[in-house]
């Protein structure tokens, strides 16, 4: 004979607050076979701190945060060069031919022989002279002051005289060889080569060119 039903009582346990858990964990745990309690956490870990700073980044980047764009600066466009025949085009081509079999020497300040090496006046004197007996001056200035006509950038002939420098003043000869191109010797550490008009430093530094080969 069965007895009267028993009353099932359910007690339902909230469960403890977030803290208490952080809490109790932090304090009375233990480790597996230990009975010692956890020791309280210190400093994160250098790896761990390096991606909460990276994962802050992100955050921030994702954030719709304002962002700084820079723009390359616009090209310059680039000039066509057009073919002028020299008045004199024998000696133009000698000028030519040992201005090339130059190339690589080093730069010496002060230097006009290929075996001690050019400064930018340099170069000049010894190509004319070796090749034409044409003295010219020494000094970049001076060859910017010599006899002959000017020359407008648009008629540069192979032979002519191309001029560098700033405020007023010239500081660096070449000698152009045609489609926008001239030999010279540069700077210290540097050694004869050929270079560009229109590259970014000589374009904004060009002072003006002069004629010194003429019809004979």
């Amino acid at each position: 004979m069965r007895g009267p039903p028993q009353k099932v009582i359910w007690i339902v346990l909230s469960p403890p607050p977030i803290a208490a858990k952080l809490s109790a964990v932090t304090k009375a745990a233990h480790y597996p076979g230990n009975t010692v309690s956890a020791p309280a956490r210190g400093p994160l870990p250098w790896s761990a701190a390096l991606l909460g700073l990276a994962l802050c980044g992100l955050l921030a980047a994702c954030g719709g945060g304002k962002q700084i764009v820079r723009r390359p600066p616009p090209s310059q466009p680039v000039r066509v060069w057009p073919h002028v025949d020299p008045e004199n085009p024998g000696a133009a081509n000698s000028v030519l031919m040992r201005a090339f079999s130059l190339v690589g020497t080093p730069y010496r300040y002060g230097g006009n022989t290929p075996e001690g090496g050019f400064d930018c006046s340099g170069l000049v004197n010894y190509v004319y002279r070796d090749m034409l007996a044409l003295s010219l001056p020494r000094t970049s200035r001076d060859l910017a002051g010599y006899q002959g006509p000017r020359i407008d950038p648009m008629r540069l002939a192979a032979g002519d005289l191309v001029f560098f420098g700033s405020s007023g003043n010239v500081s660096h000869v070449g000698i152009y060889v045609g489609e926008g191109r001239f030999v010279h010797a540069p700077s210290s550490g540097g050694t004869v080569r050929l270079d560009r008009l229109d590259g970014p430093y000589w374009r904004d530094h060009y002072s003006g060119a002069k004629r010194v080969l003429r019809r004979n």
